[in-house]
């Protein structure tokens, strides 16, 4: 039987104008034989971005949003149809993205190498330097702060396979449609930021894993984005992913850590200006309509549970490296935080948590 591949992209407002020639270029070069199909969600629609997407990409199916839902509903969205359409294969792709003709053969092998690969994250290079890395996989420190790994690094220094990673970029990543039958879609409480670290840290507590796929290219034209509402987003969404995600153990044991982290955002964020998103953090953690999510959310997520954290935990690191982030407290608190880690680590090795 033929194997269907959705590919789905994601636009907001202007982006179709500047990426989109670019990216449908490298989707019809590939020389993946079966039906691909692309599903464009168009976040805050109006007539010209319809206009626009409509004569760019005439053979695509769009699903336009009167309102700007966020990257996971939109995605949720589009996956929902594609499901619905009995598509095997979910791409999510970044529009400011070109791919490399072999990429979705190259993906699909990756993915059907072994049953329990529930993801696969194409290999990011940068754009248009791109003999640099954008990601070779995300990692996620313990405190829930996720970020590319192999960053601006040069691809030549690196001798890469289809290693395990913690979890794979939305900006170019593969489901399989059993996987996303077996743990649901993104969490849409996330609306943005996170919502790829919550998704594969699901897939590792079903049993499934996640890996790169070393041969699958694909060309970012990444901007590491500044908004102060960019501080919000992520530093509210590793705290929900974490609560969701670890067994409660995990939890008590971080809590320390957790607490003297809280103290050093508050500094960090008073010296960068985005104390105003801090507080909103805080807000947002007070009311008792988010403890009825978090709660709900949770209970979803341990009833997929068939792997312990001690299976996990070796995927999870105690260094923070934000490459676009320059202090010297991160720097000295680093291996502070690593050696709490590995103590961590060793316990819930221990009592198998």
């Amino acid at each position: 039987m033929p194997n269907k591949v959705a590919i789905i992209l994601g636009n907001y407002k202007d982006y179709a104008e500047r990426y989109l020639g670019d990216c449908l270029r490298g989707i019809e070069r590939q020389n993946y034989q079966d039906e691909i199909k692309v599903f464009i969600f168009d976040n805050e629609t109006s007539p010209k971005s319809f206009e626009t997407l409509s004569r760019m990409a005439p053979q695509a199916e769009l699903i336009l949003n009167k309102n700007n839902d966020g990257f996971a509903k939109g995605n949720n969205d589009a996956m929902k149809l594609a499901l619905a359409q009995s598509f095997d294969y979910i791409f999510l792709l970044n529009m400011d993205t070109i791919i490399d003709e072999n990429c979705v053969t190259e993906m699909i092998k990756a993915i059907d190498s072994d049953k329990k690969i529930g993801a696969v994250q194409a290999l990011l290079l940068l754009h248009p330097e791109t003999d640099k890395i954008n990601s070779i996989g995300n990692t996620t420190h313990f405190l829930g702060f996720g970020y590319s790994d192999g960053y601006r690094e040069l691809l030549i220094d690196h001798k890469l396979s289809n290693r395990e990673i913690h979890y794979p970029s939305g900006a170019a990543v593969m489901f399989q449609r059993h996987t996303l039958e077996t743990i649901g879609l993104f969490d849409e409480e996330l609306w943005m930021y996170n919502e790829d670290q919550d998704i594969g840290w699901s897939l590792w507590l079903a049993g499934f894993k996640c890996v790169l796929a070393k041969d699958a290219i694909v060309y970012h034209k990444y901007e590491f984005s500044r908004s102060i509402t960019k501080h919000y987003w992520m530093d509210r969404n590793r705290l929900i992913v974490i609560f969701k995600n670890y067994h409660w153990l995990t939890l008590i044991l971080i809590l320390p850590a957790l607490m003297v982290m809280e103290f050093g955002l508050i500094l960090f964020s008073l010296k960068s200006g985005w104390f105003s998103e801090k507080k909103k953090v805080w807000q947002y953690f007070l009311r008792v309509s988010t403890w009825g999510y978090l709660w709900r959310a949770r209970q979803k997520t341990q009833q997929l549970r068939k792997v312990g954290d001690n299976k996990i935990i070796d995927l999870i690191v105690g260094r923070i490296w934000y490459q676009e982030i320059e202090d010297w407290k991160l720097k000295i608190m680093n291996p502070v935080f690593d050696l709490y880690w590995q103590i961590i680590k060793a316990l819930i090795k221990l009592f198998q948590v």
